[in-house]
């Protein structure tokens, strides 16, 4: 079992966490944000975070999930960063959402040099990639940079939207875009009967499709990885699922994986976390990845 985080980079720190927060620098622009995994107390003051913080994300009351965001003067509402691949940077936009959110989960970056490196390996002309719960894309990037053929796919138009800027600010072209729900598009893909040599996964806890599907992570995910297992091609592939629920462990990942997929080849799982500046470690998802080539 490993613990996976992401290299540092330019624009992006964990600068603190803990009392169900965390402070994170964008860029040049530092949010104050919910985090029920921290339940530590936090190292800065709270007069230190105010003085820190540029947007500082309020909860609505009663509602664990929706808020507004409390914004100093300076501050904007849309602002971009960039991650640098191997060859390739990457630029993806930023913005306050009503939901917490940004547009970016930077814990993920720990994957998106495997997504790259592992597309490069394959040694297949323009490998075939999905993306599934897919959300602003920059795994579909990391791909797409590497020459994947990817399809794109996300149950929120808007999403579609900011990803499809996002491939355009990094100077990338012709990412298929699909609007659906994931189970629905996937059985469809088998029915098919086509193939993918790459297949990236990140579903939430729970979710809406855009005709009200209903997910629910626990019900649905053992059926999802069996139609999965029926895509992936099974020569050339890498396949990655990164799990953000609180009930779920890596031990339970590597279970569900050992037992539709059999042995895997180079198999890597385990928790993903961020170190704030104070060195406390914020766990933030389990993940399972494999791949034929090294």
């Amino acid at each position: 079992m490993k613990l996976l985080t992401p290299t540092p980079w330019p624009d992006y720190e964990l600068i603190d966490c803990g009392n169900f927060e965390k402070l994170e620098r964008f860029g040049a622009y530092t949010l104050a944000r919910p985090e029920p995994q921290a339940i530590w107390d936090k190292t800065l003051s709270d007069a230190e975070w105010e003085q820190k913080a540029q947007a500082y994300f309020k909860r609505e009351k009663g509602n664990t999930e929706k808020g507004e965001w409390l914004t100093k003067k300076g501050m904007p509402e849309r602002w971009t960063g960039t991650y640098q691949l191997t060859n390739q940077k990457l630029t993806y936009k930023l913005a306050l959402s009503s939901f917490k959110h940004v547009g970016l989960f930077p814990e993920q970056a720990a994957n998106w040099e495997f997504i790259y490196q592992k597309t490069k390996a394959l040694g297949v002309p323009n490998p075939k990639v999905l993306n599934l719960f897919a959300y602003t894309g920059v795994a579909s990037l990391a791909a797409k940079a590497a020459g994947a053929d990817v399809t794109h796919v996300d149950s929120v138009k808007q999403v579609i939207s900011w990803s499809r800027e996002n491939m355009e600010l990094s100077e990338l072209t012709n990412i298929r875009w699909v609007v659906e729900d994931a189970m629905k598009f996937v059985k469809r893909e088998v029915r098919r009967g086509n193939k993918y040599h790459g297949i990236i996964l990140d579903p939430p806890a729970y979710g809406r499709g855009p005709d009200g599907e209903k997910w629910v992570l626990e019900e649905q995910i053992n059926e999802l990885l069996k139609l999965c297992k029926e895509l992936l091609e099974p020569e050339h592939h890498f396949f990655l699922i990164n799990l953000y629920s609180l009930s779920f462990s890596a031990l339970i990942a590597e279970s569900l994986i050992l037992r539709i997929f059999g042995p895997t080849s180079n198999p890597e799982f385990g928790e993903l976390y961020l170190p704030d500046s104070f060195n406390k470690k914020l766990p933030l998802g389990i993940f399972y990845r494999f791949s034929t080539v090294e």
